[in-house]
């Protein structure tokens, strides 16, 4: 499976994007190559029903087959279809096309008007139960990919032949043969020589990812590959068994467990956090008053509900207008409040409702008091 992620200016380019033909496209997609094609068809009738509703909203002809024309060219580029993720982002205007890979699982959308919808993307790279698991043994060294719907998959390591040797018994078989480092001191020198040779194997493939990564390793190996780790995303709890006994959804299992504790403590910080600076007037969980802070670019961090569903506008001054019924004209509310905090410089994430401070589907900390 190979992702392609948005990067915070990803985001914030895609939230600053405003013309009449434009539209967003998410799609169920799959990492098992033989089944890429019931995808591809998938996005043929998505390219069908954009081409529908920008006619039907009096788009010139010329915008919409430009459209057209870059779905089309999407639908033929071999390369993007050879590797795919859990579900596709497609978000298309004329002269613009960005397509992302993601690991979540997405309900399929077609979405047209004058700005993309991001909010379904945002959900996605927050929080998004995916991640690595790095298994390191002696006799088996293994890095799985988990996604949040799907069963863990095996990525390829690249391990030099050397490495089957480096923790071996030294053997005596010339005289140009160097002896090992005897005693603990030369246990440990084999052992992170070791594991650097894993974690240059491991580092190609998490080359442009943030996601965690969970060490399964012995006793032994556990702390030489965290002497010798780079990778900023390692989290400090592991599974600390054998995990040559382990199956890989065995691996899986621990490691959701592992995830779960993680992303919580992150949370209760953030919402022990909040409440500090409420009390002092810097954060506050009323949705006017969200908006109107995220207008004057006075967000910090913002927090909303994955699953709001609140449609309508906001206007330059931050005063919400909420609808019954989403149009091309009227937007999600929230999603909005979370793009003008991203243009703004803030941070955002998508948590569910019961993870938020309040009975609100946003909470905010501000720059300065309100």
């Amino acid at each position: 499976m190979r992702l392609t992620l948005p990067t915070d200016l990803d985001l914030t380019d895609l939230t600053k994007h405003r013309d009449a033909g434009s539209a967003s496209i998410y799609l169920p997609s799959t990492p098992i190559t033989r089944d890429v094609d019931a995808v591809q068809i998938e996005l043929k009738n998505a390219a069908s029903e954009v081409d529908t509703q920008l006619r039907g909203l009096g788009i010139h002809k010329k915008q919409v087959d430009d459209v057209a024309k870059s779905l089309d060219g999407l639908q033929s580029d071999r390369e993007f279809w050879g590797f795919q993720g859990h579900s596709l982002a497609i978000f298309v205007a004329p002269g613009v096309l960005r397509a992302f890979r993601l690991a979540n699982s997405l309900q399929p959308l077609v979405a047209v008007g004058d700005r993309f919808d991001v909010g379904p993307l945002l959900r996605s790279v927050t929080f998004s139960n995916s991640g690595y698991v790095l298994s390191v043994a002696e006799g088996r060294t293994r890095l799985l990919e988990l996604s949040a719907d799907a069963r863990p998959i095996e990525l390829e390591l690249d391990l030099p032949d050397e490495a089957e040797g480096v923790l071996d018994d030294p053997k005596y078989q010339g005289r140009f043969d160097r002896h090992r480092a005897d005693g603990t001191t030369g246990d440990r020198i084999e052992r992170e020589r070791f594991c650097r040779l894993v974690q240059d194997a491991v580092l190609p493939h998490l080359a442009d990812s943030t996601l965690p990564m969970i060490l399964a390793a012995s006793a032994d190996l556990e702390p030489a590959y965290r002497a010798v780790n780079t990778y900023r995303g390692l989290l400090d709890q592991g599974i600390r068994a054998n995990p040559e006994a382990f199956s890989a959804d065995d691996l899986n299992s621990r490691a959701r467990a592992i995830l779960d504790a993680h992303y919580a403590s992150k949370l209760a910080d953030w919402r022990e956090r909040f409440g500090t600076l409420r009390s002092n007037g810097l954060a506050t969980s009323q949705l006017s008053e969200v908006a109107r802070a995220a207008t004057a670019s006075g967000v910090a961090e913002l927090l909303f509900d994955m699953d709001s569903a609140l449609e309508g506008s906001i206007d330059d001054s931050g005063v919400v207008r909420e609808v019954s019924e989403p149009d091309a004209e009227n937007y999600g509310i929230v999603d909005e409040i979370a793009a003008r905090v991203l243009r703004s410089g803030g941070t955002v994430k998508a948590v569910r409702a019961s993870d938020l401070p309040d009975d609100t589907p946003v909470a905010a900390t501000l720059r300065y008091p309100m």
